[in-house]
């Protein structure tokens, strides 16, 4: 029987690899890797569906499920997560604390990203400050007039603007136009290094993160991995198939982490950080599938629905396909 011929679109990461070099195999499939940005994959995907599995920002996936018109089923793979804390830069000349956001104008490149929905969500739980607390306004980070890439009906009380004509937010924040700035990169470098005056709210955000997570179980998540409805529909198989290569892919990824006779990635103290990352959050601390990111997916669901952005609450049972929420054992 022929294999199917997929386009599958991921981020190169350790954790995907292994599926781009052939060490894993997809089963049934015959495919054609694109190594791409989040920023262009999430383009691509929501305005012209260009390929038949992609890498999903969980909060564009959200937005579109609930209102019943995604092209994509989501499978509980999640490629990117993050500790949103370091995400959240300010005028440290102007904030000292989380709560002076209140009544503060924070930059962002779209209301909807996953990122800022994070970001947001520990701002209200942890120190009192509300989205409608803030005004937003929205910008490209690096390229002025980025528009968001869904149309979004926002709640009355929730103020956005936009940058102004030929600004971007990381100008704005340099110029002071701007009290703070939340998104999934930072404000551009050359800014950062030239002004002492822009940080990071959290001055040890590991620190404030690692309690976070102590205290909520929550390692937040920012993408899953979709697949096309019609393909799903024609070979039910798929979704399955999918889950098993990149779980073992993931896996692949970890086990040169864990080599650590000639460290793998371009960085100091690794070994001290993933001894760390599992004394903190356990052995598989980056899992996919659904039980082990309940209390995540959870929280994102309610923070997502409650910031306005999906047009219902979404349960977990009906998020990704139904295949991918059991597995078989031995």
């Amino acid at each position: 029987m022929a294999r199917l011929q997929l386009s599958i679109a991921m981020g190169d990461y350790d954790r995907t690899r292994a599926l781009f070099d052939g060490r894993v195999q997809v089963d049934g499939v015959d495919p054609v890797y694109m190594l791409l940005s989040p920023e262009e994959m999430f383009f691509r995907a929501m305005r012209s569906q260009d390929f038949d599995v992609v890498e999903l920002s969980f909060s564009s996936y959200l937005v579109k499920h609930a209102r019943g018109d995604c092209p994509y089923i989501a499978i509980p793979v999640f490629l990117s997560r993050a500790f949103r804390h370091t995400s959240i830069y300010v005028r440290k000349d102007r904030i000292r604390e989380p709560r002076d956001l209140a009544g503060k104008r924070v930059g962002l490149p779209e209301y909807q990203l996953s990122a800022n929905v994070w970001a947001r969500a520990l701002l209200q739980d942890d120190y009192g400050v509300r989205p409608e607390d803030v005004t937003w306004v929205r910008g490209g980070i690096d390229t002025p007039n980025r528009p968001e890439k869904i149309a979004l009906q926002l709640p009355p009380g929730v103020k956005v603007e936009a940058a102004p004509e030929g600004k971007t937010i990381s100008m704005l924040l340099e110029e002071g136009a701007i009290d703070g700035f939340i998104g999934p990169r930072p404000p551009s470098a050359h800014i950062l290094a030239r002004n002492p005056n822009i940080g990071w709210l959290f001055d040890d955000p590991t620190v404030v993160a690692k309690d976070y997570y102590k205290r909520t179980g929550i390692f937040p998540i920012m993408h899953l991995v979709g697949v096309r409805k019609t393909l799903v529909d024609q070979h039910p198989w798929l979704p399955v198939a999918l889950q098993k290569a990149f779980t073992q892919s993931k896996q692949a990824g970890l086990d040169l982490l864990s080599d650590t006779s000639a460290t793998k990635v371009t960085l100091p103290f690794v070994e001290e950080q993933l001894k760390a990352a599992r004394s903190t959050m356990g052995e598989d601390f980056w899992a996919y599938g659904v039980d082990a990111a309940r209390p995540t997916l959870e929280a994102f669901l309610h923070h997502h629905h409650a910031q306005g952005l999906s047009a219902r609450k979404v349960a977990v049972e009906e998020l990704f396909h139904p295949a991918t929420y059991e597995s078989y054992s031995i």
